[in-house]
């Protein structure tokens, strides 16, 4: 009923209203910038803005609309309505005639509990023993393939987390999620709270909730990386996608309730087999690379009050690095019926992060030497000023690395690092600078990966240069994620509290069940051609967001909508990232 209550106040909205104020729901920092978006459906033209106290609708602030930006997406005129001057605490609304956002907060406080609120998705998503659920799963993984040992052996492959609200799991993501949060532990640790003890349940351990989260996926990597030259990529494939389920036994597979476990072989492994065709895997270096980078930091987190855990991962953190030494390339994912795969085609962006992360760790100046030799060859990110890419081709969606050599490096070496991101950072400005948004992001699957990715990079730009130029494009991509977007939706499950957020996600948790999965963020929109090429997509209730979809760009609060509206742990995790840095912001 609710939903059906929803749907029917969404569609007199949006059949009555001709224009709409979108801002960041979650709020603003009095002395941040803070911009909302202005889009009218039809031609018309704006000359002024007002900013109302919600307590006693007086008009506060008043400014002109400033520059028309033209059409983008589904509004045919748009303005950015800038009150960053304006810098007095409280509850505030935004009207231009007739016309009112919602109501929204300045306050030092806006972003506080965030990140630790979108610990929740990962928790809902651990594998082995799941504290939402009170229960175990997955509990015989796995047998090998592709590896130098006998098809079919089994080895120890419990827990983890699932990757994307399906129970597939892969190392590349798992090892990324895992970083983002022992980084996000080390920049910002007084956001982070102890509600929770090592297995997710309620209950302090004297143990941030996030470095308990970590040591979860920790845990897992170190049974994929279980001695010096064994190193697996993935347990399961896309026979997981037969059916929406609650995790527990899945016997698709062919040995009872075991799944595969696919060997880091450095070789083409399957890529849908009707489509007869083999993925383009050619070594095992960013597999590798990303293991021994989570293993580094997170050495250095545990070293003193658990040092036997710590020498461990610092052993792996150094065998897995030779691995990728030894085999530079990709290790590309596998699948076996659909061509979907995680389609990774570089690998030194990992070697460079794995190298900053031991020269971090054992002061070495070889690693430091490597590492700047890494940086060389891929100097930025390739899709940053691009207009589209392959699923997961260029992952993660920052170079890392260039941040982590630059905080070790001085003189031209830094400079170089810090221009490597400027460049990037630029390119992306180009196309950004012309709409409204300040979008120039490619919405390609996974959208807001690379949003939230993208604000980091701008971050870490401006603290290593401290050159505020981007401060703007940074926030304009943070505000994106909570509502200023055509759609006026925030992209992360239950975050804000009472905001427009997604109600029915691609997640069996919520349609099965109606489990919320607070605080996963949602793969995000995609162009109007990705979305029409895509297999198996049907929407199941009427579009409540119908009058903002464009040829440009869509995006659907459907569960069977599973291009943008499926949450994923490695999209979260360098949520929570950004989310720790904005509160820290605040504080």
């Amino acid at each position: 009923m609710k939903r059906c209550i929803f749907l029917l106040l969404i569609f007199f909205a949006t059949s009555v209203q001709a224009a709409y104020i979108r801002i960041n729901q979650l709020g603003y920092l009095p002395a941040g910038i803070k911009v909302a978006v202005w889009g009218s459906l039809t031609d018309a033209t704006l000359q002024s803005f007002e900013l109302l106290d919600s307590a006693s609708g007086k008009v506060v602030f008043k400014a002109a609309a400033g520059k028309a930006f033209g059409s983008y997406g589904p509004f045919k005129q748009s303005y950015r309505l800038d009150f960053s001057s304006f810098k007095t605490p409280g509850t505030y609304q935004l009207r231009t005639g007739n016309i009112s956002s919602p109501y929204f907060r300045i306050a030092r406080n806006v972003y506080q509990g965030s990140a630790d609120f979108c610990l929740r998705y990962l928790r809902q998503q651990r594998c082995g023993f799941n504290p939402f659920l009170k229960d175990s799963c997955h509990t015989f993984d796995g047998y090998t393939l592709y590896g130098p040992m006998p098809d079919s052996t089994h080895i120890n492959a419990i827990g983890g987390w699932h990757d994307a609200s399906d129970y597939l799991q892969y190392s590349t993501t798992s090892a990324n999620t895992a970083y983002h949060l022992l980084a996000a532990y080390r920049d910002f640790p007084k956001v982070f709270g102890d509600q929770h003890d090592a297995n997710g349940l309620p209950g302090k351990n004297s143990t941030a909730d996030v470095l308990d989260e970590a040591r979860w996926g920790l845990d897992w990597l170190l049974r994929m990386h279980p001695q010096d030259d064994w190193l697996f990529n993935q347990i399961a494939d896309d026979r997981d996608h037969k059916g929406m389920r609650i995790p527990g036994l899945d016997p698709f597979y062919g040995r009872g309730f075991e799944r595969p476990v696919y060997f880091c072989s450095g070789e083409p492994q399957v890529q849908g087999v009707k489509y007869n065709k083999m993925n383009k895997s050619t070594g095992v270096a960013s597999t590798a690379g990303k293991f021994s980078s989570a293993f580094s930091l997170a050495y250095s987190l545990f070293q003193k009050n658990d040092p036997v855990y710590a020498s461990q991962l610092l052993k792996r953190a150094n065998t897995a690095y030779s691995l990728g030494v030894k085999k530079p390339g990709v290790q590309q994912t596998a699948s076996v019926l659909s061509p979907y795969i995680y389609a990774e085609d570089n690998w030194t962006d990992d070697m460079e992060l794995a190298a900053a992360q031991l020269f971090a760790v054992t002061k070495k100046q070889a690693f430091l030497k490597e590492g700047q030799a890494y940086a060389a060859k891929e100097t930025v990110t390739p899709w940053l000023g691009k207009d589209t890419a392959s699923h997961y081709q260029w992952y993660p969606f920052i170079n890392i690395g260039h941040y982590e050599l630059a905080k070790h490096s001085k003189g031209t070496a830094k400079q170089q690092l810090v221009q490597y991101y400027r460049t990037g950072v630029e390119r992306v400005w180009e196309k950004a600078k012309e709409n409204a948004f300040y979008r120039g992001v490619p919405f390609i699957w996974c959208s807001n990966n690379l949003t939230t990715s993208f604000a980091i990079q701008c971050y870490w730009y401006q603290q290593l240069s401290g050159d505020a130029s981007f401060a703007a494009l940074a926030q304009a991509n943070f505000d994106w994620l909570f509502g200023c977007n055509p759609w006026g939706t925030s992209m992360v499950y239950g975050l804000p509290a009472n905001g427009d957020t997604p109600v029915d996600p691609h997640s069996a948790f919520t349609h099965l069940k109606n489990y919320p999965i607070d605080g996963g963020l949602v793969d995000g929109p995609v162009y109007g051609t990705i979305y029409n090429s895509l297999i198996g997509i049907r929407l199941a209730d009427p579009d409540e967001y119908a009058a903002f979809q464009s040829s440009l760009v869509v995006y659907h609060d459907d569960y069977g909508d599973y291009s943008t509206n499926e949450p994923t742990m490695d999209g979260t995790a360098s949520l929570i990232y950004l989310l720790a840095l904005k509160e820290n912001e605040g504080n």
